[in-house]
């Protein structure tokens, strides 16, 4: 089977990788020109960790990775008013939590996929389905058969416009934006913590990274930001968002303007009532996107990738049974994970000054060991993946 994939980021390499030990042909496609590298951390456990360690690049995450030993929430002078152990976390899950540059993830994934064509600078603009086959129209203009075609294009993905429609009809904005950034020679460290400063609808944090790197996250309440300024107004509108905060923030705005690239999105879900459509499926970010804060999104695109490589195996062929069989497997799975993220917005942008105060005194509560056991607890995923290879 012949399968098209729109996207080198996360989900796309991922399933390429799968569909390959199946037997498969897949193609990857890619907008950009090459990988895109910087971007912002995450936290990588769970069934994500599981598949890479099934795809045996593990050892290449531990080694670009960070093992976080800390988080400390400051007040405006730099004193902490609340953190949390992170080491205790990681030995409770067995050493199988690691922070990581999402483009670290990224590029570890798509090595995984050595000899699989991937063709940058181009991408999937148009297809026309049949009975037989999906024939696609590429960004440069030419024409391909495909078996299927897969949008693993992220949360604004193309592939899912042209099959379901407008952005619009499935994207829930979760009233917030957020920007991230890295800052070379940024003097301030504290290695291996995630630092940051938070007032009623705002925070700005920072972490440490190699080769004197720090990354800083910015996210606000979207009242505090003008719509969704064009990328040349897009400092100019996290200024008026962040321009009265203390702690180091003045410094981090002023660095900001040197920086030539920032990430900056409205944090939003994406919640569509089918994942797939005749011969086009849609995964990651492009099917369900939990939201940058919900922490887990790139754990769920994997499994959305590996589940459906193996429905597609398992099925033999029968491309309709497939995807029918991926989606209900997973349907439930990922909507409460979506439902989970909704409470963490108050974590990263209390709308009040009681909830921010609230947030504190549960970071604090952390401490305690039962209640520690509780938060390890929700990190524990619910689903058992499927051994396609015994198939």
């Amino acid at each position: 089977m012949k399968v098209a994939i729109n996207g080198i980021g996360v989900a796309g390499p991922t399933l390429a990788y799968w569909l390959r030990r199946f037997g498969h042909e897949p193609v990857l496609f890619e907008q950009a020109s090459e990988l895109r590298m910087g971007g912002y951390v995450i936290d990588f456990w769970g069934l994500g960790f599981e598949i890479a360690e099934r795809m045996g690049i593990v050892p290449t995450l531990l080694e670009r990775g960070y093992k976080m030993e800390q988080l400390s929430l400051v007040d405006a002078d730099g004193h902490e008013l609340a953190g949390m152990d992170l080491t205790s976390i990681r030995e409770q899950l067995n050493g199988r939590f690691i922070s990581l540059a999402r483009a670290d993830l990224a590029a570890a994934l798509f090595d995984a996929c050595d000899g699989i064509p991937a063709r940058f600078g181009a991408s999937i603009g148009g297809f026309v389905q049949d009975r037989e086959g999906v024939t696609a129209t590429l960004s440069t203009g030419q024409q391909e058969r495909f078996d299927l075609v897969v949008g693993a294009d992220g949360l604004h993905s193309h592939v899912r416009a042209l099959t379901f429609g407008p952005e619009v009809r499935f994207e829930t904005p979760l009233g917030c934006h957020v920007a991230a950034f890295r800052l070379r020679g940024y003097p301030r460290r504290d290695e291996l913590t995630y630092v940051s400063h938070t007032v009623p609808k705002r925070q700005v944090a920072r972490v440490a990274l190699r080769d004197d790197e720090t990354l800083v996250l910015l996210t606000c309440r979207s009242e505090l930001i003008e719509g969704d300024p064009p990328r040349k107004k897009q400092k100019a509108a996290l200024r008026r968002a962040f321009g009265d905060m203390k702690w180091e923030v003045p410094d981090i705005l002023d660095r900001m303007d040197a920086v030539e690239e920032v990430y900056f999105d409205r944090v939003s879900q994406i919640h569509l009532p089918h994942w797939t459509a005749g011969r086009v499926a849609v995964i990651g970010d492009a099917a369900a996107c939990a939201s940058l804060l919900a922490g887990e999104g790139t754990g769920l695109a994997m499994i959305e990738a590996y589940v459906l490589a193996g429905e597609l195996h398992r099925a033999g062929g029968h491309i309709e049974r497939a995807l029918a069989a991926f989606d209900a497997r997973l349907r439930s799975f990922v909507t409460a994970k979506q439902h989970a993220a909704l409470r963490l917005r108050s974590f990263f942008a209390p709308p009040t000054a009681l909830a921010l105060r609230v947030r504190n005194v549960a970071v604090r509560a952390f401490a305690l060991p039962f209640i520690a056991n509780r938060l390890i607890g929700s990190l524990s995923d619910d689903l058992v993946l499927p051994d396609y290879l015994a198939t």
